[in-house]
């Protein structure tokens, strides 16, 4: 059975750093939740604040969720964010992410996913994680492949993104037993 650590644990890479939120975040985190992309694909859920959100990603005292923001060392400025839902009792989860403006296409969002899908395998405990994004999204999409992430399907308009549409999406999947 999956066991999620009663507080957030640091993941500190060559050139990244996965930590734990706090309230210094949020003036980067009020920003990116202006970005049109962001709006439309990773919306924050309505009506939360960003002290609240930050809050709630850096409690992982309910065993349902492990997330980081993800930063430059040294605990340089938001540059994107990562967190894994969990599933415990079925050893299952599904991983999220966004990144700032800033951050795109430098494989930002590539390392975090697989850095934090490692820690929800071995720390963790999980089996399968889950990875969907609108099929409309093709960055998430390379993202998803890159961090090994294979496609697996698509499922038909199911869920409403920003636009306040459903939207179709690809579902992509990793076993613990897949290769890095």
């Amino acid at each position: 059975m999956a066991t999620v650590p009663p507080r957030p644990v640091r993941i500190e890479l060559a050139d990244l750093v996965l930590r734990a939120p706090v309230d210094a975040d949020e003036p980067a985190i009020a920003a990116a939740f202006t970005d049109p992309p962001l709006l439309q694909w990773s919306p924050p859920p309505p009506g939360t604040d960003v002290l609240t959100w930050i809050r709630q990603r850096a409690d992982w005292s309910s065993g349902t969720r492990v997330g980081w923001v993800v930063s430059d060392p040294g605990d340089g400025p938001v540059l994107a964010t990562v967190s894994v839902r969990v599933d415990a009792a079925m050893d299952h989860g599904m991983i999220g992410y966004w990144t700032v403006p800033e951050a795109r296409g430098r494989g930002i969002a590539t390392r975090a996913v697989r850095a934090a899908s490692r820690f929800a395998f071995d720390t963790v405990g999980l089996h399968r994680i889950e990875l969907c994004h609108a099929v409309d999204n093709p960055g998430s999409c390379r993202v998803a492949e890159s961090a090994g992430f294979p496609l697996e399907g698509v499922l038909r308009q199911s869920y409403r993104y920003g636009d306040g549409d459903r939207h179709d999406e690809h579902l992509h999947a990793k076993l613990r037993t897949d290769p890095d």
